[in-house]
């Protein structure tokens, strides 16, 4: 099934102390925004990428993607305060007549064609459906660094993005969250807060946000490991 993708890449990504903003730092020489791209203008039931800026960075994007020559990026906008805003100035952009939107962090630059498939073919049937894992760790509540409780982690999951859901449900759960000026954690949770539901697809554990400086190390052996599998 074919869809849209809106792309948030707003955010300052203070967390890395890189000085530049998460989308610029590269991995093994290329921009991690390139490796974002890449998988939407190489899927061909991508039809069109919203891609998503701070007004500082607009036109270094815009040059960024007429030197890649990402065909697929039909529009360029300035975000807001928030994530869950700059979606929402994205969402505004996307053809009323697309059916299906995904929304992806540029930040997450490990995810596969084959999981944005799996993740389509669930949301068309139900609607609503995101990428997740479950959770490996303990996780224990904690209160004034005393230890409440150790939760079952048997029903948590670790969310992911790319989220999908019909254009008119989750453009109509951000104009509710925009109304009552209610942020939430992820697009899910707006779709979730008006009542509808939203399936979870297995995602993969390579398909990590880059963070922390840490997570850049982790980010390299995984292009290391796919570079090698391609040889």
């Amino acid at each position: 099934m074919n869809y849209w993708t809106v792309i948030p890449a707003a955010g300052q990504g203070k967390r890395m102390n890189a000085g530049i903003s998460k989308q610029w730092i590269e991995l093994l020489g290329r921009p991690v925004l390139a490796y974002t791209l890449d998988v939407f203008e190489k899927d061909p039931n991508c039809k069109g990428v919203i891609l998503v800026g701070s007004e500082q960075e607009l036109k270094q994007m815009k040059e960024f993607v007429q030197t890649f020559q990402y065909t697929k990026v039909r529009e360029i906008v300035p975000g807001g305060s928030e994530r869950q805003h700059s979606v929402y100035e994205g969402l505004k952009v996307v053809p009323e007549d697309c059916g299906l939107v995904l929304i992806h962090d540029a930040a997450r630059p490990f995810i596969t064609e084959h999981h944005i498939g799996q993740l389509v073919e669930n949301a068309a049937k139900t609607g609503s459906a995101v990428l997740a894992v479950p959770l490996k760790d303990t996780v224990k509540r904690v209160v004034q660094n005393q230890v409440e409780e150790t939760i079952d982690r048997s029903s948590l999951w670790a969310v992911q993005t790319p989220q999908a859901f019909r254009l008119s449900l989750v453009k109509q759960a951000h104009e509710k969250a925009a109304d009552e000026k209610w942020v939430g954690t992820d697009d899910a949770s707006l779709v979730e807060r008006i009542g509808e539901n939203v399936a979870i697809v297995m995602g993969d554990y390579h398909n990590i946000k880059l963070t922390t400086s840490d997570d850049l190390l982790f980010g390299q052996a995984i292009l290391l490991e796919r570079q090698g599998e391609k040889a």
